[in-house]
């Protein structure tokens, strides 16, 4: 059984976008746990804030590849 070990490009994306998913959830809880400190530090929320949103435009742009332009 020789199987390809080569995944389409389509294939590719998709897994890219489920890692970049589970980083955005991970920047979730991490930003929800620095939240609930008494004293939390505020350029790291805004560091963690601002890579969660880099996360959801790249995860955008990438879909928008992934998905055909339907002319209706």
């Amino acid at each position: 059984m020789n199987a390809p070990t080569e995944l389409k490009q389509e294939d590719v994306l998709r897994i890219r976008v489920e890692v970049l998913r589970r980083e955005h959830r991970d920047l979730d809880d991490a930003i929800l746990a620095l939240e609930t400190q008494p004293a939390p530090d505020p350029l790291q929320l805004r560091r963690l804030k601002k890579r969660k949103l880099a996360l959801k435009d790249e995860i955008t742009r990438i879909e928008d590849d992934l998905i055909p332009d339907i002319i209706a």
